[in-house]
């Protein structure tokens, strides 16, 4: 009988994170049950959700602008003096259309996403062609094919889709990462 000394993912993981990760686990599994939780409350409520998120970047952007026009008169002397005021303003004007009118902004931001998943959808459909000698080539033209018909189901069904586009994908990213700490926090309990 032969001992598989391989090591696993855990013994190459350094000795200081493994024992924060054991420590912590309870705190792992209660932030992978809360994410569980809320990625399915915005499944359930993707308009809610959506709105959340736009407002959310509404926002962000809004700050952004602020900060950049302030920077462009803390640093007046520079040549892009008025391109850098423009940018500002654009962001202000944004980011407060997307926090202060977020249902027409949320279409805007469908669009975007359905743009974001077509363009993802053609490049990783390209890149599997110029690969297909390597092993595994198939993933990424499935991949390819995934995010090309997501796009462009999402762009179909506009404006209806800005209901639930947004709000889906934020809950399933969110249980998606809900149940990877919940698992690394198991994996951690196993070796405590």
């Amino acid at each position: 009988m032969t001992i598989d000394t391989t090591p696993t993912p855990s013994d190459r993981l350094p000795e200081q994170m493994r024992a924060a990760l054991v420590e912590n686990r309870k705190w792992f599994t209660m932030l992978g049950v809360l994410l569980i939780v809320l990625g399915a409350l915005a499944i359930l409520f993707p308009f809610v959700t959506g709105i959340a998120v736009t407002v959310f970047i509404g926002w962000l952007i809004f700050i952004g602008g602020i900060a950049q026009i302030v920077h462009t008169f803390s640093v007046k002397k520079w040549g892009g003096f008025l391109l850098s005021l423009l940018i500002g303003v654009v962001y202000v004007l944004a980011g407060g259309w997307l926090a202060l009118a977020p249902v027409s902004g949320i279409v805007t931001l469908t669009i975007l996403l359905s743009a974001a998943f077509l363009v993802q959808g053609g490049i990783e459909t390209v890149m599997a062609f110029r690969i297909r000698d390597h092993e595994g080539w198939v993933w990424m033209l499935l991949s390819g094919i995934v995010a090309l018909v997501v796009g462009a189901l999402i762009f179909a069904e506009l404006p209806s889709s800005a209901g639930w586009a947004i709000g889906l994908l934020t809950g399933i990213n969110m249980i998606s990462s809900g149940f990877a700490f919940f698992f690394l926090a198991r994996a951690a309990g196993r070796q405590a």
